[in-house]
């Protein structure tokens, strides 16, 4: 399982041609200045669809096509809305349990649920989960197939006899998640197919810090976010002396990831045959990026760049120097000359003029089951 750690702050969209999403994400704190005190996003495909909190207390759409679920259901956005403000209801009592539970007085305590549903559009499989967590750590979740509750904290213990016990709840769940969840999210996919399914290709960059740095494998501005990237050797995918860095957001609503590649003890001639393999889910074709020196853009290019331009700044101040002093010993030394015979003239014509003159210069679709303890 992993951890519910806010995933709905992160703003994750994204899609996949093949297997399509359905995912609720509800979230209670207390103690959280400037943030409401309830939180719930419905995303289809990663991609936000709903939003509502405590202080708006109305479910609103965050999509343009998913208005026109409306169309077809009037009423959909209220009943949304009044889903919002029950499952407050429930978070809020929850969080308190939890707290008594955990022993927690103080703090920032965080209660959280993520539920959905996926389905396979060639297939047919479908896959339910259920799943809460409490202070970024994993509560209880769903055995859909085993029809039970996994509990990993001894806290929750209660809470999985209490609901393996309710078969009536268990068996609405399954049908929720296996039918209910899957019959609306082909419903939101048949709306947003033509923006869920849009594909942009990414620029694929090397990059290296200096020589002895690991290579990095760069791509940026795809869409979705379904994406995969290795490195592979003679045609075979590698693992040793690579790391990963999750896929992160761009401003543009697309999205950039890195792997690198440690080659410090690998010779020169072999670097040829590593290539860095660029992968959209559902599609044939990948991005091949074949390991080249020349390819490489590295800081050490950089670096010898702006030391030539500090010694080219430097030798240009220095021949401003010496012209400022070759000037300004020209001009002292003409103002002596200058200075010499002006006193010469001055003298000589002394008993004609006995005023003598100075010379001057100048210079620049919800669920609604009480899952409460």
């Amino acid at each position: 399982m992993t951890p519910l750690i806010f995933l709905i702050l992160v703003g994750i969209q994204g899609s996949t041609a093949v297997t399509h999403s359905l995912k609720y994400f509800y979230t209670a704190s207390s103690g959280i200045e400037n943030f409401p005190s309830y939180v719930s996003v419905g995303l289809v495909d990663d991609v936000q669809i709903s939003y509502c909190d405590s202080r708006t207390n109305e479910n609103i759409p965050k999509q343009d096509w998913m208005d026109e679920v409306s169309s077809e259901h009037p009423n959909y956005w209220k009943e949304e809305t009044e889903t919002c403000l029950a499952k407050q209801r429930t978070f809020k009592i929850n969080l308190e349990i939890a707290k008594q539970r955990y022993s927690q007085s103080g703090g920032v305590p965080i209660f959280q649920q993520m539920y959905g549903c996926e389905w396979d559009d060639e297939t047919g499989e479908v896959k339910g989960y259920d799943q809460f967590g409490y202070d970024g750590e994993d509560f209880i979740a769903l055995d859909l197939e085993g029809q039970s509750w996994i509990a990993p904290k001894p806290q929750a213990f209660n809470t999985k006899q209490n609901w393996e016990n309710n078969r009536v709840a268990q068996e609405l769940e399954k049908i929720y998640l296996t039918q209910t969840c899957v019959e609306w999210l082909k419903t939101y996919v048949s709306y947003g197919r033509s923006s869920l399914m849009k594909t942009d290709l990414p620029s694929v960059s090397l990059l290296q810090k200096n020589s002895s740095s690991a290579v990095c494998c760069h791509a940026t501005g795809f869409y979705p976010n379904r994406a995969e990237m290795f490195w592979r050797k003679d045609g075979e995918k590698i693992h040793d002396g690579v790391i990963k860095v999750e896929i992160l957001p761009n401003n543009d609503g697309t999205f950039q990831m890195s792997i690198y590649v440690n080659l410090s003890f690998v010779p020169s001639d072999d670097w040829a045959k590593y290539e860095c393999v660029f992968q959209f889910s559902g599609f044939k074709d990948n991005i091949v990026t074949r390991l080249e020196r020349k390819k490489i853009r590295t800081n050490e290019v950089n670096s010898a760049i702006s030391h030539i331009a500090v010694i080219v700044a430097v030798i240009v101040a220095v021949m401003i120097l010496v012209l400022v002093t070759a000037v300004i010993i020209f001009l002292c030394q003409t103002t002596k000359n200058v200075t010499q015979d002006s006193m010469t003239e001055t003298s000589s014509s002394t008993s004609q003029d006995s005023a003598s003159s100075d010379s001057q210069w100048s210079r620049p679709g919800e669920k609604i089951v009480d899952m409460s303890y």
